[in-house]
């Protein structure tokens, strides 16, 4: 069986389905394929559900400028669609005064990137906030805060069928190839198929890699090799004394094991940083260790015993241990010199943040 479509999106977590919504709103024929029974089971459903502010990223990166804009549009959006989100406020902290430069570094890039509300607290104005919290000084970021994401998901989706998106679920891409029409791809499953498109978008997450590397004519050059990266989360069992995000001090891989709330009120603790040479979401129990340590630095008065394994996600990282994080990476005609062919790698956070930001990109970038 064949079939012609003019788009095919590859992959239905949030960064997908925000892909095949501003596509459909252009105006184009639109299937988005799955290889999973649902919409965003992979990262999109295993991360801290934090709308970031944009404060930790290099000015000129992507992740700084669609931070930045897919916030603003993330709160439109979810006010216009009746997403459930707060807007709770993050406090990012320095427990020691060497910590204190690190924040003044962090204060200082968040402005160059945009981000104009953030403020510096003394020790005494964080406690005001939080009187649980030990720390020597803070940043005060009143503009982040946390979503519902898979409400957010199902409201994408939901748009993205809206204007003609078709979405099909335990349809893998097995391989595709370059030709003068566009591409053929050939569907894997239950029911195998041959698929013709002539716009071809790879927003397959922690598989981004794998299915760029199996579309012939794609050069290999182009294609970065996956590296990925867990990070646990712990829950905490009882109600914790914070009414706001906590965050230490970042670290080289990832932003520290931060305090994040849900909608509920309910604290959990993560991720961490260990890097894996396969996706496996089981979550050790004896990594809660070295959570007490680290958490106790801000909030001494953690008791004992009081994490429980909660899940685990996988960064889908294009740089290794010891390498500085990698920008995302957009690949589009301009790049690979393949018509109709974006492919989205390093979507890691703030990749949730930017998902509205990051279609409207890959939109201009099949601008003829």
């Amino acid at each position: 069986m064949s079939v012609d479509i003019q788009c095919v999106v590859v992959g239905a977590g949030v960064v997908g389905l925000a892909v095949a919504r501003a596509l459909a709103r252009s105006g184009r024929e639109v299937i988005l394929i799955e290889a999973g029974d649902g919409i965003g089971a992979g990262i999109s459903s295993r991360n801290s559900e934090v709308i970031h502010a944009g404060i930790y990223y290099p000015s000129a990166s992507l992740k700084a400028q669609l931070c930045v804009e897919g916030k603003q549009r993330l709160y439109a959006f979810c006010d216009e669609r009746g997403v459930d989100y707060q807007r709770l406020g993050k406090l990012i902290v320095a427990t020691d005064e060497r910590q204190c430069v690190a924040l003044q570094t962090l204060l200082e890039q968040g402005q160059r990137n945009g981000v104009d509300d953030l403020q510096w607290l003394d020790a005494g104005q964080a406690r005001a906030l939080e009187p649980a919290l030990s720390c020597v000084a803070a940043l005060w970021s009143p503009s982040t805060g946390i979503v519902d994401s898979h409400a957010l998901m199902l409201a994408l989706q939901a748009d993205a069928e809206a204007h003609g998106t078709s979405i099909a679920f335990h349809t893998p891409l097995a391989s595709a190839r370059c030709t003068e029409q566009g591409f053929e791809l050939h569907i894997g499953g239950a029911q195998p198929m041959t698929l013709s498109c002539r716009e071809l978008i790879n927003c397959a997450g922690l598989s981004a890699s794998d299915v760029a590397s199996r579309i012939e004519g794609l050069p290999s050059p182009h294609v970065p090799t996956a590296q990925l990266c867990k990070g646990s989360y712990f829950s905490f069992s009882g109600r914790a004394p914070f009414r706001h995000l906590v965050y230490p001090a970042p670290e080289s891989a990832g932003l520290g094991v931060h305090m994040t709330l849900d909608l509920g009120g309910q604290a959990r603790f993560g991720p961490d940083v260990e890097w894996v040479d396969h996706v496996d979401y089981r979550v050790d129990p004896h990594r809660a260790d070295g959570f007490y340590e680290a958490i106790r630095r801000y909030w001494p008065g953690l008791p004992d015993n009081s994490l429980q394994p909660a899940y685990s996600g996988i960064r889908p990282k294009i740089t290794g241990p010891n390498e500085p994080a990698a920008d995302f990476i957009i690949s589009g005609p301009a790049e690979h010199g393949v018509p109709g062919l974006v492919n989205l790698f390093g979507i890691e956070s703030p990749g949730l943040t930017s998902c509205l930001a990051l279609a409207e990109r890959v939109v201009q970038r099949l601008a003829p």
